[in-house]
């Protein structure tokens, strides 16, 4: 398994890599909830069409750097975002605690 870090967060989060195209399509859906988040990568954009509870979506650039943050709830449709080259997933809340906002550059690696 895979883990996130990033400035100001206590301790690594666990962190699922969804880099085929079947896994980034079924991304959290099906799920009551996620244990850490969930990285979709390539992706720009996210739907909570089918999801049972609220996310938080980062969008992240080439380098992993946040260029935005939002809260959807299930049954929204997000607009893309032009320099997004990732999305992190996780259940709504989860990003403020970790500290992850806009201009925040995050970490992945293997444990």
């Amino acid at each position: 398994m895979a883990m996130l870090t990033t400035a100001g967060l206590s301790g690594p989060v666990p962190l699922e890599v969804a880099r085929s195209t079947r896994s980034r399509r079924r991304g959290l859906l099906g799920r009551d909830g996620i244990e850490g988040a969930l990285l979709l990568s390539p992706a720009s954009a996210v739907h909570t069409l089918g999801m049972r509870f609220p996310i938080d979506v980062a969008y992240l650039d080439q380098e992993l750097r946040v260029v935005a943050v939002r809260t959807m709830p299930p049954g929204r449709i997000g607009l893309p975002r032009l320099r997004a080259r990732h999305v992190l997933e996780a259940e709504a809340g989860a990003m403020e605690r970790w500290g992850i906002r806009r201009g925040a550059q995050v970490t992945v690696y293997d444990a």
